[in-house]
């Protein structure tokens, strides 16, 4: 299927990324009247902090901070946002960029969608839920989640029959089955570069039963499980809808491990598990909680204080490594541990439910697309982490968040700030606002019209 053309916009900074980082990024560069350009690969804007529970150490609502940014970016008149878009390829002219966005095709018609989900409570097809961690359903045609944005219905064309009952539904005749993917050429003045993280993939971790084992969950499918709105309305687990009694963590799961290519520390893995453990031990009032560490990392302000609290609940903390994880009959996960605190003895122990700290990957990889450097870990290298973290090795192209290495939510949003300090300083140091002949708030008038994005 060939990419169809659209007329080419002009803003002063394209933020590729619509994470917690690019929304902060791209508010800051738009309350000092830029104009910028959001491209979002997912069909929300949100990142994964949108799909969190709290936040530590402050056990703050995730959806709480995240969704007013949300929505300020989405109702800013100087921020423009493409959802279920990908950035091909950037390069440079002169101290100006041109990138080519790829916008792919929804099925349904952002400016006559209304989100009123009748097209999804028509649709009989029943397919897992991404967002849910799979532990969801959701149908083939669907809203991303009840506080996305844009709240636009999109098709799954992999899973959609074809069966007009979602066309039939729609008040507003939107969904349209011939959508192509829009090709649409950027001029931008910077780029910053907010492009977030992945989970180590657990097929990889075949020893932890390579994502074989139903009660073996990661860290993100708890995070839906304790969300008031996640897929089950309280903590079960997934083979058979039993609430647990007893609970395993499995620390530095994919991290700082030389087999796998990643020997670095993922730094939010040890607080992530205090921090569930802990609202777990506040929802399961009977349960027992086990986290198998080789290092706790409190690395922040308020963090060893989060740690000992946590001890403090009754939680146990076991300095061992796991060498494997099986299952029994009824499909309890047993924990293979090499104890280290005492004589190194093997033991097996019992849960119902195992849950693996997996470690940050890089979200995107820039080669053939910007020309950017990389560091040895696959993230993008800062030019000087110490006195410039937000600077790339290329001059004009800033980066923020974990895209340029494990952080957590606060260094992600003060990175943000600072990427967007120095993008507006490049911005008024080249001059390169102006484009001859376009006028960046005009130029982004046929793309609004066209709806691409919701106010």
């Amino acid at each position: 299927m060939s990419n169809t053309a659209q007329q080419p916009i002009a803003v002063d900074a394209l933020v590729v990324g619509g994470g917690i980082a690019g929304l902060q990024a791209a508010i800051e560069l738009a309350d000092q009247s830029y104009k910028v350009l959001i491209v979002e690969r997912e069909p929300s804007i949100g990142g994964k902090m949108i799909g969190l529970s709290k936040v530590f150490p402050t056990l703050d609502c995730s959806s709480c901070i995240c969704t007013p940014r949300m929505a300020a970016a989405a109702h800013h008149e100087n921020i423009t946002i493409f959802t279920l878009a990908e950035v091909s390829r950037i390069s440079r002219d002169g101290f100006r960029f041109e990138a080519s966005v790829v916008k792919k095709p929804r099925y349904v018609r952002e400016p006559d969608c209304i989100g009123c989900r009748l097209c999804e409570y028509a649709c009989p097809i029943h397919v897992e839920h991404g967002f849910e961690g799979n532990l969801g359903a959701r149908k083939a045609i669907y809203v991303p989640f009840a506080n996305a944005i844009p709240q636009v219905a999109l098709v799954d064309p992999d899973h959609c029959i074809f069966c007009g009952l979602c066309e039939k539904a729609c008040p507003t005749a939107a969904i349209d089955l011939l959508q192509e993917p829009v090709e649409i050429t950027v001029e931008a003045g910077a780029v910053i570069l907010a492009t977030g993280y992945q989970m180590m993939p657990i097929e990889a971790l075949k020893w932890y039963g390579a994502g074989g084992l139903r009660n073996v969950l990661t860290a993100l499918q708890v995070e839906r499980l304790l969300a008031p709105h996640g897929p089950y309305g309280r903590v079960l687990r997934p083979s058979d809808g039993k609430v647990p009694s007893s609970i395993g963590y499995v620390q530095c799961a994919g991290s700082r491990d030389w087999s796998l290519g990643v020997p670095y520390c993922s730094r939010v893995c040890c607080m992530y598990a205090i921090k569930q453990a802990m609202l777990l031990a506040g929802s399961l009032p009977m349960v027992d909680i086990t986290i198998y560490y080789m290092d706790i990392r409190a690395f922040g302000k308020g963090f060893e204080q989060f740690y000992q609290n946590a001890r403090a609940m009754g939680i146990e903390f076991v300095k061992a490594k796991v060498g494997r994880i099986t299952e029994d009959e009824d499909k309890n996960p047993i924990v293979r541990i090499e104890v280290m605190e005492e004589d190194g003895r093997v033991e097996e122990r019992k849960h119902d439910m195992v849950v693996l700290s997996l470690g940050l990957l890089p979200g995107w990889d820039p080669e053939g697309v910007v020309a950017v450097e990389t560091a040895e870990d696959g993230f993008i290298r800062c030019a000087d982490p110490l006195l410039a973290p937000s600077r790339t090795t290329a001059e004009g192209i800033f980066v923020a968040g974990a895209a340029a290495g494990p952080k957590d939510i606060p260094d992600s949003i003060m990175e943000a700030g600072a990427a967007a300090m120095e993008a507006a300083i490049y911005l008024q140091r080249n001059g390169s606002r102006k484009v001859a002949g376009l006028e960046p708030s005009r130029t982004a008038e046929p793309i609004l019209a066209a709806g691409e994005t919701r106010r």
